[in-house]
């Protein structure tokens, strides 16, 4: 993909060797703009995950402040989880930051038409807790799915397998399909796991939702940190 010629976004990385498709927030070709990439050094998913990430995040400022000073107008991150980092993250930093895809949980909602409600596709719905949604002003009764302990996802990630692109499509659907089941007034979906939207669009056609991830949040997060300049001749009809 021909990237626009506008300043980066930068994005901080958690400390993980995994595959990463067109799609997942780590792969360039995922974004319609530069961006630019910094990990966290002991930033495993697990930790982050589980909230047991007190002790890194000095190291979290200054990847960001290392961004800041290789040209990034703004921030991003590779897990969702850093949700419950939101303010705290941003005073801290340099730089505008948008921690995780849930931050479009209240805009989305109110999009909606009367009585549907946005839902969240999550890598770990045991560890996802209400202060995740309380910290980006989400509602903590969003309704939420997991991907399964034993799924394909958390195979590669946590445990070194090979990437299974199939698998862990089975295992999106599976989880979308338990979410509406559970909650039929579902009118959009929001994938929190950055490693999802290699499989937003198929989601999108399968189930005929709108789906939001990381993608989208970036997107539109860049594009007011860049703003068109328009002409100023007035057009006549």
């Amino acid at each position: 993909m021909q990237h626009e010629r506008r300043p980066p976004l930068g994005i901080i990385m958690l400390d993980i060797a995994i595959d990463r498709p067109p799609g997942d927030v780590g792969h360039p070709a995922s974004w319609p703009f530069e961006v630019i990439f910094r990990t966290v050094p002991g930033a495993s998913a697990r930790k982050i995950v589980d909230g047991n990430d007190a002790d890194l995040i000095e190291a979290f400022v200054a990847a960001g402040d290392a961004l800041h000073a290789q040209g990034a107008i703004g921030l991003t991150t590779s897990c969702g989880f850093l949700a419950s980092r939101q303010r705290e993250l941003s005073a801290r930093m340099k730089l505008p930051l948008a921690t995780s895809s849930l931050l479009q949980l209240p805009m989305v909602e109110r999009c909606l038409t009367a009585g549907r409600r946005a839902g969240v596709i999550t890598y770990d719905a045991k560890a996802l807790t209400d202060r995740h949604f309380v910290e980006v002003g989400a509602d903590p009764g969003t309704p939420r799915v997991g991907l399964p302990p034993n799924g394909s996802l958390r195979a590669h990630i946590e445990g070194g397998r090979s990437y299974d692109r199939d698998g862990l499509r089975r295992d999106v659907h599976a989880a979308v399909r338990a979410l509406l089941s559970e909650n039929p007034n579902i009118g959009a979906i929001v994938f929190e796991c950055t490693n999802l939207p290699p499989f937003s669009d198929d989601v999108s056609r399968t189930f005929g939702f709108p789906v939001y991830d990381i993608i989208t949040l970036g997107r539109w997060f860049h594009s007011g940190l860049t703003q068109t300049a328009y002409s100023q001749s007035i057009g006549k009809e």
